[in-house]
């Protein structure tokens, strides 16, 4: 059996910025979760910090993630998100269930 991939993504939107961080990520949310190898996109706000942000993902597979990140919304998902946020990039970390 295949392993999924799996990684949370984290980022801080830059001051007075956090509103547009989380239109643009919301957007984006749809288009992924569009994606045939796509499982699980959960986009989130820190409660006690609402310019932190926390993105949990899942992908069937690494060929999934593969044509995850070459998917025509990434480019100016990330452009866009580059100029709003402290970052950067979005600072990504793999999972492995256990």
């Amino acid at each position: 059996m295949t392993e999924p991939t799996i990684l949370h993504a984290t980022f801080t939107a830059r001051p007075g910025e956090g509103d547009r961080v989380a239109a643009l990520l919301a957007d984006f949310a749809e288009h992924v979760r569009e994606e045939e190898g796509n499982v699980v996109f959960d986009a989130t706000r820190l409660v006690d910090d609402p310019d932190r942000f926390f993105v949990y993902e899942v992908y069937r597979d690494e060929a999934a993630f593969q044509a995850h990140l070459s998917s025509p919304a990434g480019g100016p998902f990330n452009a866009a998100l580059q100029d709003l946020i402290v970052e950067p990039s979005s600072q990504l970390t793999f999972l492995r269930r256990i």
